[in-house]
């Protein structure tokens, strides 16, 4: 029972963190593109700086998640949202909101349910949700906690279609800020080790690899399919949280069918089928100018991409020993953060000059290869990788 109490309180302080990064993933390229009316280049340079921000503050995070201690971790790592919410309020100069950004890791690369603005908390949180859930049931609670903050991200942009730009980030602040006392009355175990070296390392590899390739084809295209729309089809910000929303809630429902993918299909077969959907409908979307039928594709990608996350955050919890959970998750997500920011400065490029296909292009083949790699890794269904040892 004091488990479960511990996990209600940690879904809902990370709903109020998703329902503030929905908020600002939304408002944040309107605000570079209409208030400060600067391009393509200049929204995915930022992208650029706080992705690498957040790829630093992510290891900095896993590598505290064991040492230091998890919920003094988690609280830290929680209160870099509302901190950078608040500079961007109180800031009207360029050079003031970068750093703003880099704290808060507005990176936009990820679904709001995955942690995309915002994520450097996500490598303890999934520490401190596997350490309060029954291994055998991890899966179902990863997608329940998934779901519930992809519903969090999808109201949060509905909610910024009525409010001003600016005044979104001050609003954002004060809710990812609620939560927080929540976390403090988490019980845990302090999760304090002497660092050691990890001794699955291998495993460690092999998701790291693959976390790489994946974050460098997510780069390319998802920062900047928001500023498609912009640029694209001048489509106001109230039409745009409406899309937004749908494709938040449509996501977090697909997040629900996890633990049924993972029972009919497994680990990599689940893996295989959703992202290779997603890169037959990414493929074709910047070729079709009509917009009724690039909302559908907008909509319905995030839900195939996102539907595989529990299960291979699970996974990795599963082969991953307990005292370095923390540092492996934070590994994959500088690993996978720093390609990110590759793929946000070659795309922010691409897109300023107009060139809106190539991203996408580019997008299917480095995921095609990743899949490929998923097989090659991982297609005996074996646990950790029979060279991980002391």
């Amino acid at each position: 029972m004091g488990n479960r109490r511990d996990v209600v309180r940690l879904v809902l302080a990370r709903f109020g963190r998703s329902f503030a990064a929905g908020m600002i993933n939304l408002a944040f390229p309107y605000y570079i593109l209409t208030s400060f009316h600067h391009g393509a280049l200049v929204l995915g340079y930022i992208y650029v700086a706080a992705t690498l921000a957040g790829a630093g503050l992510s290891l900095l995070v896993g590598y505290g998640t064991d040492v230091w201690g998890r919920r003094d971790t988690l609280v830290v790592a929680n209160l870099l949202l509302p901190v950078s919410a608040l500079m961007v309020y109180l800031s009207h100069s360029l050079w003031l909101i970068v750093p703003a950004a880099m704290v808060g890791g507005y990176s936009s690369t990820g679904s709001l349910g995955g942690g995309g603005v915002g994520g450097v908390a996500q490598p303890v949180q999934s520490a401190v949700l596997a350490e309060l859930t029954p291994r055998q049931d991890r899966t179902r609670y990863f997608s329940l906690f998934t779901f519930m903050a992809g519903v969090a991200g999808a109201l949060g942009a509905l909610i910024a279609k009525v409010l001003v730009v600016h005044d979104i980030f001050l609003v954002a602040a004060i809710i990812s800020a609620a939560g927080i006392p929540l976390l403090y009355r988490i019980r845990i175990d302090a999760g304090r080790a002497k660092p050691t070296r990890l001794k699955t390392k291998g495993t460690i590899g092999k998701f790291t690899v693959t976390g790489m390739l994946n974050g460098f084809s997510q780069g390319l295209v998802v920062p900047f399919l928001i500023p498609f729309f912009i640029m694209v089809y001048r489509l106001p910000k109230s039409e745009m949280a409406e899309f937004a929303f749908v494709a938040g809630a449509l996501g977090s429902v697909a997040i629900l069918g996890a633990p049924v993918l993972e029972r009919k299909f497994g680990f990599l077969r689940s893996i295989l089928l959703t992202r290779g959907l997603t890169i037959v409908l990414l493929l074709v979307f910047p070729f079709i100018r009509f917009l009724p039928l690039s909302a559908a594709i907008y909509i319905i990608s995030p839900s195939l991409r996102v539907a595989g996350l529990p299960i291979q955050q699970s996974e990795l919890t599963k082969r991953v020993g307990g005292d370095e959970m923390g540092r492996a998750l934070g590994i994959n997500r500088v690993a996978r953060l720093i390609a990110t920011a590759a793929g946000v400065g070659i795309s922010g490029h691409l897109m300023d000059t107009a060139h809106f296909e190539i991203p996408f292009l580019l997008y299917g083949l480095v995921m095609a290869g990743n899949l490929a790699l998923y097989v090659k890794f991982f297609s005996d269904g074996s646990g950790p990788a029979s060279g991980d040892g002391p």
